[in-house]
């Protein structure tokens, strides 16, 4: 049976009181004669007692905190290249350019720290954007990748991959409060998006700010149903997209802010150009 933190911190501290109590007093019977003197002493005893297993209680803690602290890393880690795994794999069966779903991760964040996202919400928003196309795992291939447009009834289809995303992250308890993105991340701010039709900041701050990186995304890569377009004629999309499709706000900070929000996505990727042409 392992040891417990708790278990070992209080068998250290009785163990220490104990020893400490017994020699003490024998040592203040052997020392100190006078009856007042003794009652001085051992009321300085108990102080310097309390002061010392105080300093050791806050150290023997403190260890015990980074321990799990350190532990607790190695498991966010564990899960997220868990995740890698999985957003690889289906980055494939989509048949993505380079490396999509990191990609358009790393620039979502950088896009959300500009934006002024504490910290503290950026776990959320770094699994909800990996992941953002979840749900497309239960979309047939026929339809996935089909080269050409889709007729009504395949679009209808695609169209339920956010639900079928969020439904599928509710039932991980890491990922719950991820789901903003993928659930959300199809939403208009003029309110004609799906799958609920959110208008302006009724959509989550994550997807709006997601929706803007990966409309910059499927336009500056290649697809199996269209090329990659010029850098020029997707600034100029996301700026005309601004208070229609996407957050005014937020595609002004992107477009003053975009060689930084680039430079995060193509890290570790090659060009846009470069990508088309392979």
């Amino acid at each position: 049976m392992p040891i417990t933190p708790q278990f070992r911190i209080a068998f250290g501290y009785v163990a220490l009181a104990s020893l400490w109590i017994w020699l003490s007093d024998r040592a203040l019977e052997l020392l100190v004669l006078d009856p007042a003197q003794r009652l001085w002493a051992q009321s300085t005893k108990g102080w310097f007692f309390v002061s010392m297993t105080g300093l050791m209680l806050y150290w023997m803690i403190g260890r015990d905190l980074k321990r799990l602290a350190a532990i607790n890393s190695q498991l966010v880690r564990g899960h997220e290249q868990s995740l890698r795994v999985l957003v690889s794999a289906m980055d494939i069966r989509h048949k993505e350019t380079g490396d999509h779903s990191d990609r358009v991760m790393r620039m979502a964040l950088g896009l959300a720290r500009l934006a002024g996202v504490q910290d503290g919400e950026l776990p959320a928003l770094k699994f909800g954007a990996l992941l953002h196309d979840i749900g497309k795992l239960a979309i047939p291939d026929a339809i996935l990748i089909k080269p050409g447009k889709l007729d009504e009834a395949e679009m209808a289809h695609m169209r339920r991959h956010p639900e079928i995303g969020r439904d599928l992250m509710e039932q991980v308890d890491f990922l719950r409060d991820a789901v903003d993105i993928p659930y959300a991340h199809h939403e208009r701010w003029d309110g004609s998006g799906y799958p609920r039709g959110l208008r302006g900041e009724e959509i989550p701050l994550a997807a709006r700010i997601f929706s803007i990186v990966d409309v910059w995304d499927a336009l500056s890569f290649p697809r199996v149903y269209k090329p990659a377009w010029p850098e020029e004629d997707v600034m100029a999309y996301l700026r005309g997209a601004a208070g229609s499709q996407l957050d005014p706000h937020l595609v002004g900070l992107f477009l003053a802010n975009y060689p930084e929000i680039k430079a995060l996505g193509m890290a570790d990727s090659t060009s846009p150009r470069e990508q088309a042409r392979a």
